[in-house]
């Protein structure tokens, strides 16, 4: 009688086609450092079969730990090409900048609506944290990617929620990637306060303006591609 496999054995992975999951998320783990310390640069291709030798294991591991970080927005899928590390031009992060003030700035508007002690409470623990931040540029993100879906999952708009996940994901992990000082990095999670306040219903600023301040930390002209920008603005008539 054959002998039963165990299911979460190196053998049952294999026979199933996929890794250990431990094997998986050490890959993951290492890749994600190498491209946050700067040897993998954005832009620059991930050879599967490279990386697999310089490990000294499978391509399997390797194929689902660049999945992962495709998932995370490091990681970039171009059709018969291969991945790569992602990267965004500046016009690229003014166009989606844009955007993104259009609908977080709804966004906003509807948490606020809707806002909970729950919700209110979340934030705060995370406002909380990232003024106490004093760790990695990866901590620093994750810490911003969340407080923003909290409020974005508060709309109580799951398209809305999914349409700024897939937009901003991208612009996340393109921050994560921009070597800044951890003097910059603080100043800038720091700001979230002003956003706390607007969505908590204590402050009455315009949501667009107080997203386009925000974004002002971090690009130059994040509005260049909408009408808050100056090139829209109502000329005299002649």
């Amino acid at each position: 009688m054959d002998t039963p496999i165990a299911p979460d054995s190196p053998d049952a992975a294999r026979a199933a086609g996929s890794a250990p999951p431990t094997l998986r998320a050490h890959v993951v783990k290492m890749l994600r450092a190498d491209i946050l310390a700067g040897k993998y640069k954005p832009g620059d291709r991930l050879n599967e079969s490279q990386i697999a030798r310089e490990l000294n294991i499978s391509r399997i591991p390797v194929r689902e730990a660049l999945s992962q970080l495709q998932e995370q927005g490091l990681v970039v899928n171009r059709e018969r090409r291969g991945m790569f590390v992602m990267s965004l031009g500046a016009e690229e992060v003014r166009q989606i900048s844009s955007l993104r003030i259009i609908l977080e700035a709804e966004a906003i508007k509807l948490a606020r609506s809707r806002m909970t002690p729950e919700v209110l409470a979340r934030l705060e623990s995370l406002m909380e944290q990232m003024e106490a931040w004093n760790g990695t540029l990866l901590d620093a993100a994750a810490l911003d990617l969340e407080f923003h879906r909290v409020i974005w999952r508060a709309t109580g708009n799951p398209y809305l929620e999914r349409a700024l996940n897939t937009l901003m994901v991208p612009m996340f992990a393109h921050k994560t990637l921009e070597h800044v000082s951890q003097e910059i990095r603080r100043w800038r999670l720091s700001h979230h306060r002003a956003l706390l306040e607007l969505v908590a219903g204590q402050s009455d600023a315009d949501p667009q303006e107080a997203l386009l301040t925000h974004l002002r930390m971090s690009f130059t002209e994040p509005e260049r591609y909408s009408t808050l920008s100056a090139s829209h603005a109502a000329k005299p008539a002649t």
